[in-house]
């Protein structure tokens, strides 16, 4: 149980049975009455913002969340396969779930799985993934002052834009909370 001192942005808590993540808090001592703390949750599973005007004192209950590292190993086109490297349990995630996470799953990338009462609710990638351009234009050089780019597709389906000098083929480090190009990786 969290007291509302306890309260701080990031704070994992659990309301009707539904895991929420402070977003937003501010503690307010006015000067006539009782403090209160006011709140701005999102749910984890649905998206959803609840606000909230908490009594100092108030509990919070804690949420159930479990974080496992866990290996990508193949999609069926709507749900995304992975295994626990620990006792090789298979779960499958929607696209849904995933939302943009999808586009940087290569073959054998370690996850973590949050999962919440034994259900995965979502995933979080490494900050840096390595995938192989499968399409790109080639380089054009000419007008460039400055570091001029082009669009590249890479082996997952996204696509993102690189410098002139990146082939097909070409293995690229792509930083996944900013989706951009960060260096070419040496074979």
């Amino acid at each position: 149980m969290y007291q509302t001192s306890d309260i701080r942005k990031g704070l994992k808590v659990e309301f009707d049975g539904e895991p929420f993540i402070c977003v937003d808090f501010q503690f307010v001592k006015p000067g006539k009455g009782n403090a209160f703390t006011r709140t701005r949750f999102k749910s984890m599973v649905t998206g959803r913002v609840l606000d909230k005007t908490l009594k100092s004192g108030e509990s919070l209950h804690k949420a159930d969340l479990e974080d496992r590292q866990m290996s990508y190993l193949y999609s069926d086109g709507t749900s995304y396969t992975f295994m626990d490297s620990e006792n090789y349990e298979q779960i499958e995630l929607s696209r849904d779930v995933l939302a943009d996470s999808s586009k940087w799953l290569a073959e054998n990338l370690e996850v973590n799985v949050l999962l919440h009462n034994g259900r995965a609710i979502s995933i979080e990638l490494p900050n840096f993934v390595e995938i192989e351009v499968t399409r790109c234009e080639p380089g054009v050089k000419g007008d460039t002052a400055t570091g001029a780019t082009k669009p590249a597709t890479l082996s997952t389906g996204a696509t993102i834009n690189v410098p002139l000098f990146v082939d097909e083929g070409d293995i690229l480090k792509i930083d996944t909370r900013t989706c951009d190009y960060v260096s070419r990786v040496r074979k």
